[in-house]
């Protein structure tokens, strides 16, 4: 059995609710993090009481993944997996930019991660281990009305690839994935239509689409597997 922590799991249409479900059901222990006052802002209520133990926690405070590592040891015991499905978002481009709203989304979306994997490496003796990042797609397009959020994900490809090298020699694999337009509450009307109308498959994605190919990456099968971004988008 493993242990897993998984950060962003704030309401039950999310990525991270279907994750810690498929991880939960396998056997393994689960803890996650929750950030309400994000979600009620974007009109994402926590709609659920998780039924793992789980932790308030804003990533920008700077002493923040050493609090959630300690009340995840406490509550399942040492962490050997680690999914990162936090994220800060707001829209803007060159012409609204502000440094006060990219330095929110760096400090979040990519400090708050690189500090949450050193925290789970300095705590992982076993010589086995699970690091999955989230992405978006920046690599595949353009995203000019998402400058800041595209910046951090941008730098959490490349991150995600140099842990990959540092880390392979200790057990410990690193991947990322990219669920593409998912379905967690935030599409409005309109774009839900151009999503649809632009898929091959007829549809968006669902939670539980990336949700498997998280639990999949995150499990003794995919011990050969390190330093991917895959995409899991319904399509090419």
């Amino acid at each position: 059995m493993h242990r897993a922590l998984i950060t962003g799991v704030g309401h039950q249409e999310g990525i991270g609710f279907a994750t810690a479900s498929l991880i939960a059901a396998r056997g393994d222990s689960v803890f996650v993090t929750r950030w309400g006052l994000f979600d009620l802002g974007r009109g994402h209520s926590q709609n659920v009481e998780v039924p793992w133990p789980s932790i308030e926690a804003d990533l920008e405070e700077p002493g923040s993944p050493g609090t959630i590592f300690d009340a995840a040891e406490s509550a399942i015991g040492k962490i050997d997996i680690l999914i990162l499905n936090h994220a800060y978002f707001e829209e803007d481009d060159l012409s609204t930019v502000k440094p006060e709203v990219l330095d929110r989304h760096l400090s979040i979306n990519v400090t708050g991660s690189v500090m949450l994997c050193q925290e789970f490496v300095k705590r992982n003796h076993t010589g086995w281990g699970r690091i999955v990042f989230m992405t978006s797609g920046q690599s595949l397009h353009p995203m000019p009305q998402t400058l800041s959020y595209t910046a951090s994900k941008g730098a959490i490809e490349a991150i995600s690839l140099a842990l990959a090298g540092g880390l392979a020699a200790s057990g410990i694999t690193v991947n990322a994935v990219d669920p593409g337009g998912t379905d967690t509450g935030w599409i409005p009307p309109d774009m839900m239509d151009r999503f649809v109308a632009e898929s091959p498959r007829g549809r968006v994605g669902l939670p539980m689409d990336a949700a498997r190919l998280l639990a999949f990456l995150t499990s003794e099968e995919a011990d050969w597997i390190t330093g991917q971004l895959m995409r899991s988008r319904g399509s090419a």
